[in-house]
Protein backbone atom coordinates (compact mmCIF):
# COMPACT_ATOMS: atom_id res chain seq x y z
CA UNK A 1 0.00 0.00 0.00
CA UNK A 2 1.08 3.58 -0.62
CA UNK A 3 1.73 5.57 2.53
CA UNK A 4 -0.02 8.92 2.83
CA UNK A 5 1.45 12.13 4.24
CA UNK A 6 0.05 11.56 7.72
CA UNK A 7 1.43 8.02 7.87
CA UNK A 8 4.85 9.18 6.68
CA UNK A 9 4.87 11.83 9.40
CA UNK A 10 4.06 9.23 12.07
CA UNK A 11 6.73 6.87 10.77
CA UNK A 12 9.27 9.69 10.68
CA UNK A 13 8.49 10.52 14.32
CA UNK A 14 8.96 6.87 15.29
CA UNK A 15 12.27 6.73 13.42
CA UNK A 16 13.37 9.86 15.27
CA UNK A 17 12.41 8.29 18.61
CA UNK A 18 14.27 5.10 17.70
CA UNK A 19 17.40 6.97 16.63
CA UNK A 20 17.46 8.94 19.86
CA UNK A 21 17.06 5.77 21.93
CA UNK A 22 19.95 4.14 20.08
CA UNK A 23 21.93 7.35 20.42
CA UNK A 24 21.48 7.32 24.20
CA UNK A 25 22.92 3.81 24.39
CA UNK A 26 25.84 4.82 22.19
CA UNK A 27 26.38 8.11 24.03
CA UNK A 28 26.41 6.43 27.42
CA UNK A 29 29.10 4.05 26.16
CA UNK A 30 31.35 6.74 24.66
CA UNK A 31 34.91 6.49 25.96
CA UNK A 32 34.35 3.11 27.61
CA UNK A 33 36.55 0.12 26.93
CA UNK A 34 34.33 -1.73 24.46
CA UNK A 35 35.22 -5.17 23.17
CA UNK A 36 35.03 -5.67 19.40
CA UNK A 37 34.15 -8.75 17.40
CA UNK A 38 34.67 -9.75 13.78
CA UNK A 39 31.86 -10.21 11.29
CA UNK A 40 31.53 -10.90 7.58
CA UNK A 41 31.91 -7.70 5.59
CA UNK A 42 33.69 -6.09 2.68
CA UNK A 43 37.44 -5.89 2.18
CA UNK A 44 37.77 -2.86 4.48
CA UNK A 45 38.35 -3.62 8.17
CA UNK A 46 35.73 -1.03 9.15
CA UNK A 47 33.00 -3.24 7.65
CA UNK A 48 34.24 -6.27 9.58
CA UNK A 49 33.96 -4.86 13.11
CA UNK A 50 30.97 -5.07 15.45
CA UNK A 51 30.59 -4.30 19.18
CA UNK A 52 28.04 -5.11 21.84
CA UNK A 53 26.85 -1.50 21.51
CA UNK A 54 25.93 -2.06 17.84
CA UNK A 55 23.70 -4.92 18.94
CA UNK A 56 22.15 -3.06 21.88
CA UNK A 57 21.44 -0.03 19.72
CA UNK A 58 19.82 -2.15 17.02
CA UNK A 59 17.61 -3.91 19.56
CA UNK A 60 16.47 -0.53 20.90
CA UNK A 61 15.57 0.61 17.37
CA UNK A 62 13.69 -2.57 16.56
CA UNK A 63 11.69 -2.44 19.80
CA UNK A 64 10.18 0.81 18.50
CA UNK A 65 9.92 0.06 14.78
CA UNK A 66 8.92 -3.62 14.72
CA UNK A 67 5.21 -2.90 15.42
CA UNK A 68 5.12 -0.87 12.18
CA UNK A 69 6.12 -3.89 10.09
CA UNK A 70 2.72 -5.52 10.40
CA UNK A 71 0.66 -2.33 10.77
CA UNK A 72 1.99 -0.76 7.57
CA UNK A 73 3.20 -3.93 5.79
CA UNK A 74 6.82 -2.75 5.85
CA UNK A 75 9.93 -4.88 5.29
CA UNK A 76 13.16 -4.73 7.26
CA UNK A 77 16.87 -4.56 6.49
CA UNK A 78 19.03 -4.06 9.58
CA UNK A 79 22.82 -4.32 9.45
CA UNK A 80 23.42 -6.53 12.46
CA UNK A 81 20.30 -8.68 12.40
CA UNK A 82 18.76 -9.32 9.02
CA UNK A 83 21.10 -8.34 6.22
CA UNK A 84 19.88 -11.21 4.05
CA UNK A 85 16.18 -10.57 4.69
CA UNK A 86 14.43 -10.80 1.31
CA UNK A 87 11.22 -9.07 2.42
CA UNK A 88 12.64 -5.80 1.07
CA UNK A 89 11.96 -7.17 -2.42
CA UNK A 90 8.38 -8.09 -1.58
CA UNK A 91 7.03 -5.15 0.45
CA UNK A 92 6.33 -1.69 -0.98
CA UNK A 93 8.64 -0.18 1.65
CA UNK A 94 11.34 -1.37 4.03
CA UNK A 95 13.21 0.05 7.00
CA UNK A 96 16.94 0.30 6.28
CA UNK A 97 18.83 0.52 9.59
CA UNK A 98 22.42 1.04 10.63
CA UNK A 99 22.42 1.23 14.44
CA UNK A 100 26.03 2.39 14.64
CA UNK A 101 27.75 3.49 11.47
CA UNK A 102 31.46 4.13 12.00
CA UNK A 103 31.91 1.39 14.58
CA UNK A 104 35.68 1.52 14.21
CA UNK A 105 35.66 5.25 15.06
CA UNK A 106 33.40 4.58 18.02
CA UNK A 107 35.68 1.83 19.35
CA UNK A 108 38.61 4.28 19.11
CA UNK A 109 36.63 7.19 20.63
CA UNK A 110 37.02 9.23 17.43
CA UNK A 111 34.56 11.42 15.51
CA UNK A 112 32.62 10.00 12.58
CA UNK A 113 29.96 7.63 13.97
CA UNK A 114 26.17 7.89 13.99
CA UNK A 115 22.84 6.07 13.93
CA UNK A 116 21.03 5.93 10.60
CA UNK A 117 17.41 4.94 9.90
CA UNK A 118 15.68 5.19 6.52
CA UNK A 119 12.40 4.15 4.97
CA UNK A 120 13.05 3.04 1.39
CA UNK A 121 10.59 2.10 -1.34
CA UNK A 122 10.82 -1.23 -3.13
CA UNK A 123 12.16 0.64 -6.17
CA UNK A 124 15.09 1.88 -4.06
CA UNK A 125 13.87 5.43 -3.53
CA UNK A 126 14.61 6.78 -0.01
CA UNK A 127 11.45 8.32 1.48
CA UNK A 128 12.35 9.04 5.12
CA UNK A 129 15.79 9.65 6.58
CA UNK A 130 16.86 10.12 10.20
CA UNK A 131 20.50 10.39 11.30
CA UNK A 132 21.66 11.04 14.86
CA UNK A 133 25.22 11.93 15.85
CA UNK A 134 25.60 11.01 19.56
CA UNK A 135 28.91 12.85 19.80
CA UNK A 136 27.57 16.26 18.73
CA UNK A 137 23.93 15.50 19.63
CA UNK A 138 22.88 16.63 16.15
CA UNK A 139 19.66 15.09 14.78
CA UNK A 140 19.10 15.23 11.02
CA UNK A 141 15.82 14.23 9.41
CA UNK A 142 13.87 14.51 6.18
CA UNK A 143 10.79 13.25 4.39
CA UNK A 144 11.06 13.30 0.61
CA UNK A 145 9.56 16.50 -0.78
CA UNK A 146 9.26 18.15 2.63
CA UNK A 147 12.74 19.57 3.21
CA UNK A 148 15.50 18.63 5.62
CA UNK A 149 15.95 19.58 9.28
CA UNK A 150 18.75 19.63 11.82
CA UNK A 151 17.66 19.68 15.45
CA UNK A 152 14.18 20.69 14.18
CA UNK A 153 15.49 23.75 12.29
CA UNK A 154 15.46 23.88 8.47
CA UNK A 155 18.68 22.53 6.97
CA UNK A 156 19.88 23.98 3.67
CA UNK A 157 23.23 24.16 1.94
CA UNK A 158 24.76 27.61 2.30
CA UNK A 159 28.30 27.56 0.91
CA UNK A 160 30.02 30.68 2.24
CA UNK A 161 33.60 29.62 1.65
CA UNK A 162 36.02 29.48 -1.27
CA UNK A 163 37.57 26.38 0.29
CA UNK A 164 36.46 22.98 -1.02
CA UNK A 165 36.24 20.28 1.67
CA UNK A 166 36.98 16.77 0.43
CA UNK A 167 35.48 14.25 2.85
CA UNK A 168 36.98 10.79 2.78
CA UNK A 169 37.44 7.57 4.71
CA UNK A 170 40.49 5.41 5.16
CA UNK A 171 39.86 3.36 2.02
CA UNK A 172 40.28 6.43 -0.18
CA UNK A 173 43.85 7.01 1.01
CA UNK A 174 44.70 3.47 -0.12
CA UNK A 175 43.65 4.13 -3.71
CA UNK A 176 46.71 3.73 -5.96
CA UNK A 177 46.07 7.15 -7.51
CA UNK A 178 45.19 8.98 -4.30
CA UNK A 179 47.91 11.63 -4.48
CA UNK A 180 47.41 12.14 -8.21
CA UNK A 181 43.69 12.68 -7.70
CA UNK A 182 44.19 15.16 -4.85
CA UNK A 183 46.65 17.15 -6.99
CA UNK A 184 44.17 17.16 -9.89
CA UNK A 185 41.47 18.51 -7.59
CA UNK A 186 43.74 21.31 -6.43
CA UNK A 187 44.64 22.26 -10.00
CA UNK A 188 41.00 22.43 -11.11
CA UNK A 189 39.56 24.44 -8.22
CA UNK A 190 39.67 27.75 -10.09
CA UNK A 191 37.34 26.33 -12.75
CA UNK A 192 34.51 26.36 -10.19
CA UNK A 193 35.48 29.58 -8.42
CA UNK A 194 37.29 28.00 -5.45
CA UNK A 195 40.77 28.70 -4.14
CA UNK A 196 41.80 25.95 -1.73
CA UNK A 197 41.30 22.25 -0.99
CA UNK A 198 40.85 20.99 2.56
CA UNK A 199 41.07 17.26 3.28
CA UNK A 200 38.67 16.17 6.02
CA UNK A 201 38.85 12.59 7.26
CA UNK A 202 35.77 11.07 8.86
CA UNK A 203 35.19 7.42 9.59
CA UNK A 204 31.57 6.55 8.84
CA UNK A 205 29.96 6.92 5.41
CA UNK A 206 26.78 8.33 6.95
CA UNK A 207 28.48 11.37 8.50
CA UNK A 208 30.64 11.84 5.42
CA UNK A 209 27.53 12.17 3.27
CA UNK A 210 25.70 14.41 5.76
CA UNK A 211 28.75 16.62 6.19
CA UNK A 212 28.65 17.71 2.55
CA UNK A 213 25.78 19.90 3.78
CA UNK A 214 27.37 21.26 6.95
CA UNK A 215 30.81 21.79 5.34
CA UNK A 216 29.72 23.04 1.91
CA UNK A 217 31.22 23.46 -0.58
CA UNK A 218 32.10 19.80 -0.13
CA UNK A 219 32.54 16.50 -1.95
CA UNK A 220 32.47 12.87 -0.87
CA UNK A 221 32.79 10.02 -3.32
CA UNK A 222 33.62 6.32 -3.50
CA UNK A 223 34.82 4.71 -6.71
CA UNK A 224 33.22 1.64 -8.29
CA UNK A 225 35.29 -1.48 -7.70
CA UNK A 226 35.06 -5.23 -8.21
CA UNK A 227 35.71 -6.20 -4.58
CA UNK A 228 32.84 -6.16 -2.11
CA UNK A 229 32.61 -2.95 -0.10
CA UNK A 230 32.11 0.68 -0.98
CA UNK A 231 29.65 1.06 1.86
CA UNK A 232 26.27 -0.65 2.15
CA UNK A 233 22.64 0.26 1.50
CA UNK A 234 22.17 1.32 5.13
CA UNK A 235 25.18 3.66 4.90
CA UNK A 236 23.55 5.88 2.29
CA UNK A 237 19.76 5.44 2.44
CA UNK A 238 19.01 7.99 5.19
CA UNK A 239 21.82 10.43 4.39
CA UNK A 240 20.85 10.55 0.69
CA UNK A 241 17.31 11.84 1.27
CA UNK A 242 18.47 14.28 3.96
CA UNK A 243 21.30 15.62 1.79
CA UNK A 244 19.15 16.01 -1.32
CA UNK A 245 16.32 17.65 0.61
CA UNK A 246 18.89 20.13 1.96
CA UNK A 247 19.82 21.04 -1.62
CA UNK A 248 22.69 18.65 -2.26
CA UNK A 249 23.24 16.14 -5.03
CA UNK A 250 23.92 12.44 -4.59
CA UNK A 251 24.16 9.65 -7.13
CA UNK A 252 26.22 6.68 -8.16
CA UNK A 253 29.60 7.33 -9.78
CA UNK A 254 27.93 7.62 -13.20
CA UNK A 255 25.48 10.31 -12.04
CA UNK A 256 22.56 7.88 -11.96
CA UNK A 257 20.25 7.41 -8.93
CA UNK A 258 21.72 5.38 -6.09
CA UNK A 259 20.77 1.69 -6.24
CA UNK A 260 19.35 1.48 -2.69
CA UNK A 261 17.61 -1.87 -3.07
CA UNK A 262 20.30 -3.79 -4.88
CA UNK A 263 19.06 -7.30 -5.59
CA UNK A 264 22.32 -9.26 -5.51
CA UNK A 265 24.11 -7.64 -2.56
CA UNK A 266 23.85 -5.01 0.16
CA UNK A 267 27.16 -3.43 -0.90
CA UNK A 268 27.53 -0.36 -3.13
CA UNK A 269 30.87 -1.23 -4.76
CA UNK A 270 29.34 -2.06 -8.16
CA UNK A 271 28.45 1.54 -9.07
CA UNK A 272 30.18 3.74 -6.49
CA UNK A 273 28.74 6.75 -4.67
CA UNK A 274 28.88 10.55 -4.98
CA UNK A 275 27.69 13.21 -2.52
CA UNK A 276 28.20 16.79 -3.69
CA UNK A 277 27.01 20.06 -2.21
CA UNK A 278 26.39 21.49 -5.71
CA UNK A 279 26.18 20.41 -9.33
CA UNK A 280 29.19 22.46 -10.42
CA UNK A 281 31.49 20.43 -8.18
CA UNK A 282 30.73 17.24 -10.10
CA UNK A 283 33.16 18.21 -12.84
CA UNK A 284 36.01 18.06 -10.31
CA UNK A 285 35.56 14.37 -9.53
CA UNK A 286 38.28 12.20 -11.12
CA UNK A 287 36.82 9.98 -13.82
CA UNK A 288 39.91 8.18 -15.09
CA UNK A 289 40.41 5.45 -12.49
Amino acid sequence: MDLNANQLKKLSQLAKKAALEAGKIIGDAQGRDISTQSKTGGENIASQVVTEIDLEAENAILSILEPTLKKYNIGLLAEEGSAENTCRFEKEYFWCIDPLDGTLCFSRDQDGYSTSIALVSKSGDPIIGVVYNPRSKALYQAIKGQGAFKNDFPLTIKPQSKVLTLLFDQSYTKHPQFEKQVNALKQNLKKVGLTELKLHHLGGAVMNGISTVDLAPALYYKFPKKNLGGGSLWDFAASSVIQSEAGGINSDYHNQPLDLNRADSTFMNHKGVIFSSSEKLLELIPRNI
